[in-house]
């Protein structure tokens, strides 16, 4: 029976810190590893050793699995645990790992290659009783004609999926036949990025499912467990949002037969280790087999929530040959949400940048896995995931109200983040109803689910104008006592101007302790109760609130109960300087990355919402279209090119202005 003294994590982020604490508790040592960008990331601090990984891009360090083993030798660790993501799905990784005759904390090497091979795995599973969709493999000399002929056979709409990997990546739905060889190459692109394999099929897509998947552990011993489904049916772009368990379309006959299905897999392949197997469920109740993830899910805590099982140390514990304890009993619910670095309202792009501020309240119920603290840097480099929010309680609705509350109260400063999204999807009547499909976030906009209390921006504005006069004051080393901008001729009031994302500029101009107003409008019931650099107690129109203020140069991050702002306050006389605009029509990278594909040529006619490229950033691919239609009139970049945040990455000109 093999022996773990010493663990080496080839993991980063949320998911590294979390292994390392479950092991921490069982007495054994953790090793890290870290590229370049995470030198000081909270996970390499969280281990007892950690070991450079030389570069930055996933594909030069923690997808360099002859790395990993060597910094295992190097630290003297018996066994390798690969988190999800990166190499935790990668049979051939985990030989390596066993060829160096250290413990691969995950099944077996050819089971993991079984499973990865999703059409075979289709075929195998479907064999054992388990109900598969119809599919086919796109070969990689497919032409355009034996494409649309594989695409008619098994009827749109379809999904095209990564045959070896998972977590949304390499995934597209095509509704039309003129769509498919587009959303083929996209997807094998980013398949190839994520998994270094860009092999992808086809598969029937059912309408308005849900996305329910099994928990299944098996041990040395034959034994497999089901621990009960999780509803994962809140996505965008196919990763997954909003977890829960139960779910609140399964009952218990059902959760029978999903429950049975999942064994079944699990014995069909022998499997050993924690494992996944994902089924899409129909509005009328019949399941098929998605895929089966032969690792830890993202999504794991909310069984850990509501069995009282800790799935890492029941890991660590089967890889050392132990066997499995009784099947547990699911009590209460359970509900996680992900918090990425990605502003949902901009088409869900990726943020970057140091977070100035992430507190997030753990209170009783609340369970906060975080791969980032206050002064941690967001990169370009990897997953936007920055922590895992999720609410235990004995009822689902509680456990809704208790994950929103927290989400609503966190500071997050810094870096755009899918908070108010979350709040939103949390709160909707049709979420709280457990009536959401895979397709909620196409049938809601980010923009509605986002949308602000209509008082937060006055109330906010006034807040910071009197915050930063509260912070002058204080600072003040003659005449203290009195109000910020007092004068024996009372003549014009102090102003101030903020700038936000909303709408235009804000302006503020107040007269204390009675007067203020924003845009010229008194302020309706203005009671200044206290008024300091990080906190103001202010009443308006018969409502008091407290106000939190964090400002960081310019820059002033506002929380309250009304919700959270930005404000930018801009320089009374600003310096003349000059205008630097980019051309109109021009399009600008959101953020650092690679151009992957150039679909146009410079003085090409196109329309409004055609693809002109594609930028691959944090592990996506990001399409950029025509804003409008017009013509091509710069295109600076090509295929494999590096860009910055804010570079030009082509102009189009409206038809008006080129012909001007």
């Amino acid at each position: 029976m093999p022996l773990i003294r010493r663990l080496l994590i080839a993991n980063r982020g949320e998911i590294a810190v979390r292994i390392a604490r479950t092991a921490h508790t069982m007495g054994i040592d953790t090793v890290a590893v870290y590229a370049d960008p995470d030198v000081d990331s909270p996970h390499v601090a969280a281990a007892d050793q950690a070991v450079r990984l030389p570069g930055d891009a996933a594909a030069d360090t923690y997808l360099r699995g002859d790395l990993l083993v060597e910094a295992a030798r190097t630290t003297g660790a018996d066994a390798i645990h690969p988190g999800y993501g990166f190499l935790s799905e990668n049979a051939d990784f985990a030989r390596q790992v066993e060829a160096a005759g250290l413990v691969f904390v995950g099944p077996a090497p050819d089971t993991i290659a079984a499973m990865g091979d999703k059409l075979a795995a289709k075929k195998l599973l479907g064999a054992a009783g388990v109900p598969v969709l119809p599919g086919g493999i796109v070969r990689e000399d497919a032409k355009a004609e034996a494409l649309d002929a594989l695409g008619a056979r098994l009827g749109f709409p379809l999904l095209v999926k990564a045959a070896f990997g998972g977590g949304g990546r390499g995934m597209r739905a095509v509704r039309e036949q003129a769509d498919l060889a587009r959303a083929v190459a996209a997807a094998r692109r980013e398949a190839g990025t994520a998994f270094g394999d860009d092999t992808v099929f086809l598969e029937r897509l059912v309408e308005r499912p849900r996305h329910v998947e099994v928990q299944i552990f098996g041990d040395s011993h034959g034994n497999v467990l089901a621990l009960f489904e999780r509803d994962c049916s809140v996505q965008r772009r196919h990763q997954k949002l909003i977890e829960e368990s139960p779910s609140p379309a399964v009952d218990r006959a059902l959760r029978e037969r999903l429950c049975a299905a999942a064994v079944a897999a699990g014995r069909a392949i022998g499997y050993v280790g924690a494992g996944t197997v994902e089924f899409v469920l129909d509005p009328a109740g019949a399941f098929h087999l998605l895929e089966v993830n032969t690792r830890l899910q993202v999504e794991h805590p909310v069984t850990e929530l509501t069995t009282g099982l800790d799935l890492v140390r029941l890991q660590l514990l089967v890889a050392q040959g132990h066997a499995l304890p009784d099947a547990p009993v699911a009590v209460g619910h359970a509900i996680e949400a992900r918090l990425y670095a990605e502003d949902p309202v901009r088409d869900y792009a990726p943020s970057v940048g140091i977070l100035h501020r992430f507190e997030i309240p753990e209170t009783d119920g609340i369970r906060v896995d975080a791969g980032v603290v206050t002064g941690s840097r967001v990169g370009p480099h990897y997953d936007a995931l920055l922590a895992k929010v999720i609410a235990y309680a004995p009822t689902r609705d509680e456990a809704c109200r208790k994950l929103a509350h927290a989400l609503a109260r966190a500071r997050l400063h810094g870096v755009r983040t899918n908070r108010d999204l979350l709040v939103g999807i949390l709160r909707s009547p049709e979420f709280a109803a457990g009536d959401a499909d895979t397709g909620f976030l196409t049938r809601h906009s980010a923009a509605d689910l986002c949308a602000a209390d209509p008082a937060v921006s006055a109330i906010h504005a006034a807040a910071a104008a009197l915050a930063g006069q509260a912070e002058r004051r204080a600072a003040a080393r003659v005449l203290t006592g009195i109000p910020s901008g007092w004068r024996n001729v009372r003549s014009a009031d102090q102003q101030v101007t903020y700038s936000h994302d909303t709408d235009g500029p804000t302006t503020v101009t107040y007269r204390l302790p009675d007067h203020l107003a924003i845009d010229g409008k008194p302020l309706p019931g203005l009671v200044v109760h206290a008024a300091h650099a990080d906190r103001v107690d202010l009443g308006a129109d018969g409502v008091r609130r407290t106000i939190a203020v964090h400002r960081v140069g310019d820059t002033i991050y506002l929380d309250s109960p009304l919700g959270a702002s930005e404000l930018i306050e801009l320089p009374r006389l600003p310096e003349p300087a000059e205008s630097e605009a980019e051309p109109a029509g021009s399009l600008l990278a959101v953020m650092p990355g690679t151009v992957v594909r150039v679909a146009v040529a410079e003085g090409e006619h196109v329309v409004a919402g055609q693809l002109v490229l594609a930028v691959e950033a944090m592990k996506m691919e990001h399409e950029v279209t025509a804003p409008h239609g017009g013509v091509v009139t710069h295109l600076p970049v090509g295929p494999g090119e590096p860009v910055d945040a804010g570079a030009v990455l082509a102009v189009v000109t409206a038809p008006v202005e080129a012909a001007g």
